[in-house]
């Protein structure tokens, strides 16, 4: 059994895909792209800019469900640019201080609306 989870604090999906998926006590979240929920525009200025972005929406996603990032085991990390390594993980480390989730972090050719990251997660339930 599947449930879909959405929230108004995070983008809305801008394909045929759901912003997370809660089955089996997992919280399967989609990657989040640096889309500014209240404008529905994207974040510019740059991959610190972007990844605080993601960030605010993965966060929002995860409290729909009264999760926190303490909650997640696993995230992947797609970068438009490996030489954006070092900003985006020094973003990464303040919302993972604490027992960080495994991770992979790959970059890849192209990404959508042409940011410069999207991250997905899968947290667990207490």
């Amino acid at each position: 059994m599947k449930t879909v989870i959405s929230s108004d604090r995070a983008p809305q999906a801008i394909g045929p895909y759901s912003q997370a998926i809660k089955a089996n006590g997992f919280l399967f979240v989609s990657g989040q792209i640096p889309l500014d929920p209240t404008t529905g525009q994207i974040v510019y200025g740059g991959i610190e800019s972007q990844t605080y972005q993601v960030i605010a929406n993965l966060r929002a996603i995860l409290e729909k469900e009264g999760l926190t990032f303490a909650n997640v085991v696993k995230t992947t990390v797609f970068l438009k640019d490996m030489e954006d390594f070092a900003v985006m993980n020094k973003v990464y480390a303040q919302a993972f201080a604490d027992e960080p989730p495994a991770r992979a972090c790959v970059q890849v050719a192209r990404l959508p609306r042409d940011v410069s990251v999207e991250i997905e997660l899968i947290a667990v339930y207490p």
